[in-house]
């Protein structure tokens, strides 16, 4: 009798190994990173490393990006070589072309740009930087994707900051002295503007009415340390003032952005719960000391 069974149970294991093989290749995405060798973006690109997904980057040092990997994962640059496509060049200097190219096939696109904090990285140009790249960088996956019929979207990720207000008004209202700071901060400082009209941009010109290929998260994490990944909280809008309010490790902002890629593949309803939305994120542990200090 077990004889007799051997050929069905054989062709049985064949096909649930095929099933699992397929599932897991399923799983697999591949996002472009942009400022992968900034303080939060190369926790981006290691994270997915780390998860198995393939990454493609836009970096202006080849070298200086395996070397921060390194520095995060022991080994990363070797171990994950055959998952990391690493483009030399500044976002701004690509070609509508040449960045369409890059895009195309990807399933995800995370921008992790910012400013220098030094007198020269706040004050030089590009004033613009993050905005303007907002901007090519969603007119590319529209392009790279707008011949692929079919209803699938293409995840954008946008680093901001919770200092900057949501444009649909839905954030609580700032105190006086706040906004006055706010108002000086929009005047002398760039980035501070740069990151509003980034907002601005993704609220208005793309709104989910406007785009066709793609959906959208602006991640705004509150006071950025370094740290390591933990547990993390996210919530609708900015909590406490503008100071003080609380702390997201850049590793855990970097998480954050990774679960929200990764959504779909692992049967999450993250993405679908914050698309078209400004989350705030924080460190779970800091969140909690702040709700202990109210009571």
């Amino acid at each position: 009798m077990s004889q007799h069974h051997r050929p069905t149970n054989l062709i049985f294991n064949i096909v649930l190994t095929a099933i699992l093989l397929a599932t897991t290749m399923a799983k697999a995405t591949t996002t472009l990173v942009v400022g992968s060798t900034g303080a939060t973006g190369k926790h981006v690109v290691a994270q997915l490393l780390q998860q198995d997904q393939n990454v493609r980057a836009i970096a202006r040092s080849k070298s200086r990006l395996l070397a921060l990997l390194d520095e995060i994962v022991p080994d990363a640059s070797t171990k994950y070589a055959s998952k990391l496509q690493v483009t030399e060049a500044a976002i701004l200097d690509l070609s509508d072309d040449e960045l369409s190219k890059i895009v195309a096939g990807c399933d995800a696109v995370v921008q992790c740009l910012g400013h220098t904090i030094t007198f020269r990285g706040i004050y030089r140009d590009p004033h613009r930087l993050v905005a303007d790249s907002a901007k090519h960088l969603s007119a590319a996956i529209e392009s790279a994707n707008a011949d692929i019929t079919g209803n699938k979207k293409i995840k954008f990720v946008v680093m901001g900051s919770d200092g900057v207000s949501n444009p649909d008004g839905t954030d609580d209202v700032r105190s006086r002295s706040e906004r006055i700071i706010l108002s000086l901060l929009r005047k002398l400082v760039p980035p501070h503007a740069d990151n509003e009209a980034t907002a601005a941009y993704m609220s208005h010109d793309l709104a989910k009415d406007n785009v066709k290929k793609l959906e959208w998260v602006v991640v705004r994490p509150t006071d950025l340390v370094d740290g390591q990944v933990s547990d993390y909280v996210v919530y609708d809008k900015p909590q406490g003032g503008l100071f003080g309010a609380g702390v997201t490790t850049r590793a855990n902002c970097a998480k954050f952005m990774v679960d929200l890629v990764l959504a779909d593949a692992d049967g999450s309803s993250l993405w679908t719960e914050h698309t078209f939305k400004m989350p705030v994120v924080h460190d779970a542990a800091c969140a909690a000391e702040k709700k202990d200090e109210k009571k």
